[in-house]
């Protein structure tokens, strides 16, 4: 009994570590986003996204940080979970078999944001070919109507494709991944990481681009799009919730279209 209470309580310590250092990770990413440090500049006595007319390798890379961070505030909540799973998991491994502990976690989570950063990547591309061809404004919201409604459309329709499905079950449940894609070692540790970012990537890209059409900085979308996130893969009828949203956001994308449409030329 004595050495089963020492095990849990090395167990509760590294749970209690690990939860921690992600609670502050997200929490420096939040503040990063709430104060914009970098992005913003003054326009009329408020502070606003900036996006200047021509891009510096300076610019670019500030850019590059700025998506990065936010795809660690936005994913890494969702992530919590099956971080705090893995850990569980290989403590309890390397205890039976009497391996030292390491820093496998931390490698598990690395190879996670490895697909995030590759993302961000793509995104800081696209916006910059964006930019180029004006369809991005200083807000760093697309400026074509008809870029906005086929973007919703196409996040909507992504909804109910089988790769967006299949995905969203790795999400939702650690245990099946853990027990499907179970590796040894610090690199088994770095490729689980990455295949479940490949997974959660797979799962969520689409309504990243909804960025583009309310604001790259805009807070409200950012927060709503990382709540959806989080209810699709934690609440007991988020596959559900995640089509009725596809749904919307197809609706949306026809009605910001119609309403284009309507408009006096």
């Amino acid at each position: 009994m004595a050495g089963t209470s020492f095990f849990e309580t090395i167990a509760q310590r590294d749970r209690m570590v690990v939860s921690c250092g992600l609670l502050l990770v997200i929490g420096l990413s939040w503040a990063y986003l709430l104060t914009g440090a970098g992005t913003m500049e003054e326009m009329g006595g408020m502070f606003m996204p900036m996006s200047p007319e021509i891009w510096t390798p300076g610019h670019a890379l500030l850019m590059f940080v700025m998506w990065a961070v936010m795809m660690a505030a936005m994913m890494l909540p969702s992530a919590f979970p099956m971080i705090l799973f893995y850990a569980m998991v290989d403590r309890n491994r390397r205890v039976k078999s009497g391996q030292s502990s390491g820093p496998r976690t931390s490698v598990f989570a690395g190879g996670y944001l490895i697909c995030w950063l590759a993302f961000s990547l793509f995104a800081v591309t696209l916006q910059y070919a964006l930019k180029k061809a004006t369809l991005l404004s200083r807000m760093m919201e697309t400026t074509s109507v008809i870029l906005a409604a086929a973007i919703f459309v196409a996040a909507g329709i992504y909804q109910f494709t089988p790769l967006k499905q299949a995905c969203l079950r790795n999400c939702r449940s650690p245990l099946d991944f853990v027990v499907n894609h179970w590796r040894e070692g610090r690199l088994g540790a770095l490729i689980m990481g990455i295949e479940h970012g490949i997974y959660c990537t797979g799962c969520c890209w689409m309504l990243m681009l909804l960025l583009f059409v309310g604001g790259v900085m805009n807070l409200a979308w950012i927060s709503g799009i990382a709540i959806l996130i989080l209810v699709e893969k934690f609440m007991p009828l988020g596959h559900w919730i995640g089509k009725a949203a596809g749904i919307v956001l197809i609706l949306w994308g026809i009605g910001v279209f119609i309403g284009r449409l309507q408009l006096p030329s």
